[in-house]
């Protein structure tokens, strides 16, 4: 009820939301699904990813499910601040591939009254946290976090395994590189990998 209350852009209005979790979780999901509400809502909606994630689009947000809602793929994180305009509204998929710019960006973009939702992976395939996102959780208002379906056994997994011989941090793929894994099973993984 209070802000439905607030004007748009009303600095009382700001805030950050977090979707984090493992590959698979349903984080994109989950953001196209707040950024679609808001739109349904006649907000004004700008959402943006890293240019670098074209494994779906170039430049739409793609699911899983291949739900898609069109974004700006941009290079950094400071560019946000400089196409979201005139918004009451941002999005921010795949955050864990932006530099450590983008919490002080959705602060600054909270502090101009906007709504920000960022979706991304909390952890890397090594179970370590991953860029930006222990960042922006911690200044977050709001903190989703979501769980995939163990592969191995059937529990909620939170960690994100690369099946495949790679030790960059950052690989992009899908199931073809990665699968999820519950605490218990990637334990396991590790220590068959050492």
């Amino acid at each position: 009820m209070f802000l439905e209350n607030l004007k748009a852009n009303d600095p009382h209005r700001g805030h950050i939301e977090v979707i984090c979790g493992s590959m698979f979780s349903g984080k994109t999901e989950e953001l196209i699904r707040r950024l679609k509400r808001a739109r349904i809502a006649k907000q004004k909606v700008e959402i943006f990813k890293p240019k670098v994630d074209t494994r779906y689009h170039e430049e739409n947000v793609v699911s899983h499910d291949a739900n898609f809602i069109p974004s700006t793929p941009v290079d950094s994180a400071s560019q946000i601040l400089l196409l979201a305009n005139d918004v009451e509204v941002v999005g921010i998929d795949e955050a864990q591939f932006f530099d450590e710019e983008l919490p002080s960006v959705c602060e600054k973009l909270a502090n101009r009254g906007i709504r920000v939702m960022v979706a991304g992976l909390d952890m890397d395939y090594l179970g370590k946290p991953f860029g930006p996102i222990p960042g922006l959780v911690a200044i977050a208002e709001f903190v989703t976090k979501v769980h995939a379906i163990c592969m191995k056994c059937g529990n909620l997994a939170n960690y994100s395994h690369r099946t495949v011989a790679n030790s960059s941090r950052i690989l992009l793929g899908e199931q073809e590189s990665y699968v999820p894994l519950c605490r218990a099973c990637f334990n396991e993984e590790k220590e068959k990998n050492k």
